[in-house]
């Protein structure tokens, strides 16, 4: 699995799940672009674990702090540094799987790849690697807004054998927000 993603907007994330926190460097991120951490964190507490019975429930506020990159609160054309940590490591609950490897995880494959793994919470081939990628989302739907206009929504539409019926060129953030499903269509959300 790659770290550094893009050319001319490039980020490399950072961190693992269980270590002091995960994070991103955004490189490339024109100067001026007004941006707050309430921005970030607006897309953030989207991801957060422990909401719901549907997400885990790890219990981290996931709360961004921007190191650099960004004064006055616009941004100074150098890379942006964003750092989220963690608060609820639990490394005692993953003691079993010194010695195995989790079904439907990367584990198996990071051993086989770099000869070591790190079995407390996946390392980097958890979930809260998610992180550095949604707050650098968030910079890239700033500048693609103030940019060029463009809307982002994203929202689920189908799980399995359940499909929503949802119109893309007229849902709203809003409907997409009415529920932790994050499905527009609230019939479908609340199967």
């Amino acid at each position: 699995m790659g770290n550094t993603f893009g050319h001319l907007f490039r980020i490399t994330t950072f961190g693992e799940s269980h270590g002091g926190g995960v994070g991103v460097v955004i490189d490339g991120c024109p100067p001026l672009l007004e941006i707050s951490s309430e921005e970030i964190q607006f897309e953030l507490d989207r991801r957060r674990p422990g909401q719901s019975k549907i997400t885990t429930p790890r219990n981290e506020s996931d709360t961004c702090e921007i190191l650099s990159g960004v004064f006055a609160g616009k941004t100074t054309g150098t890379p942006i540094a964003i750092l989220v940590r963690n608060k609820d490591a639990r490394s005692q609950d993953y003691d079993e799987m010194a010695q195995k490897y989790r079904p439907s995880h990367a584990d198996a494959t990071y051993d086989a790849k770099y000869g070591i793994r790190n079995w407390q919470g996946g390392g980097r081939s958890s979930a809260r690697e998610t992180i550095g990628r949604v707050a650098a989302g968030a910079i890239a739907k700033k500048i693609l807004s103030q940019g060029a206009g463009v809307e982002i929504v994203g929202y689920v539409k189908r799980i399995k054998d359940l499909e929503g019926a949802i119109d893309p060129n007229t849902v709203t953030l809003e409907q997409v927000e009415h529920n932790i499903v994050r499905c527009p269509d609230w019939e479908c959300a609340i199967a």
